[in-house]
């Protein structure tokens, strides 16, 4: 009977279970199948542990995260770098700032070296609660390092201040000026073994730096990666309701003769629809439709956007772009 309700009996099918229900994205039976392992005698390996931590992660579960990482400890294995990087983007998931940097003083405690990805998660982890402040320590500590801003570095200066209370009347100005200054960097890949776990894990770089377009990193075709800093600005843009800046951003997007992405597009016209201006988001949603095939969710966006305030306009925008997909 026992045999027959078991569904892992050895290290390696516990591995591969774990796995799955990280790539399944149900990280609320990760302590369940870990409970499990324990039960059954089955000593758990550093793999375990880091598929663990990942699907945590993903899941933006940080007291797990937590709970994970003591019961490392416990068995007299102490978290690496990358498990480290992880832990942080949990932290940023999850708004918890103070856990980041109390992360960050654990590691120097126990001579973790740093690596360039451990910075950019920090500071986009600090950023997620706006401490514009550590942000620009974090950017310091970098330049000290000999490390160079990237796009990442940049997209996380601008939520920083997107995110910052109270709310600072230059943000719209800020984001324009790292937009600009990241162009003056050449975005250099960093070496192959940087990344490689993250890879193998299924662990995006905008789903490790906590970016809006994290969600539809794997999807092909949606968003075009080398536009990460226009994601971002873009993005903020439509949080804070600012039409001027989204414009200005649109006409340097025009200058250097890229093409818009369904993310881009969809942010736009969250921003128009949130400004009240319901013809230049269906102005913009129809020329985007008329060239690309329109995914299901900017038919959300314009449907849902229109219907603020139930204006008479915006109802028959709603109904109409319901009316329309056939999916």
């Amino acid at each position: 009977e026992y045999m027959r309700r078991n569904y892992a009996n050895n290290v390696s099918e516990y591995n591969t279970v774990i796995g799955s229900l990280v790539q399944q994205r149900r990280p609320y039976l990760l302590r369940d199948a870990y409970d499990d392992m324990l039960l059954d005698g089955v000593q758990p390996v550093r793999d375990t542990f880091h598929n663990l931590i990942v699907g945590t992660m993903k899941g933006s579960r940080l007291q797990d995260a937590f709970y994970f990482r003591d019961q490392m400890r416990e068995m007299g294995l102490q978290p690496d770098v990358n498990l480290y990087n992880f832990l942080i983007s949990t932290c940023g998931k999850c708004k918890n700032s103070d856990a980041a940097i109390l992360l960050l003083e654990e590691m120097k405690a126990h001579g973790v070296k740093l690596k360039g990805e451990t910075y950019i998660c920090l500071l986009n982890a600090l950023a997620a609660t706006g401490r514009t402040d550590q942000v620009y320590a974090i950017v310091r500590d970098m330049t000290a390092a000999g490390l160079g801003l990237n796009k990442f570095c940049y997209a996380g200066l601008i939520t920083a201040f997107k995110n910052k209370t109270p709310a600072s009347e230059d943000t719209p100005a800020k984001i324009l000026e790292f937009v600009q200054q990241s162009k003056g960097w050449q975005y250099v890949e960093r070496v192959a073994n940087d990344s490689a776990e993250n890879i193998m894990m299924n662990v995006s770089e905008e789903e490790l730096y906590n970016l809006p377009t994290a969600e539809f990193a794997h999807r092909r075709g949606f968003i075009f990666k080398q536009l990460t800093i226009y994601h971002v600005a873009i993005h903020a843009c439509a949080d804070l309701g600012s039409k001027e800046t989204l414009e200005a951003l649109l006409d340097m997007f025009t200058k250097e003769n890229f093409n818009y992405d369904a993310f881009i597009v969809m942010q736009a016209v969250r921003c128009y629809l949130r400004c009240g201006d319901i013809d230049s988001a269906v102005k913009m949603f129809e020329e985007f439709s008329s060239l690309k095939p329109t995914p299901a969710e900017l038919y959300v966006t314009l449907a849902e956007g229109a219907m603020i305030g139930y204006t008479p306009r915006g109802m028959e925008v709603a109904q109409a772009t319901l009316v329309i997909p056939s999916f």
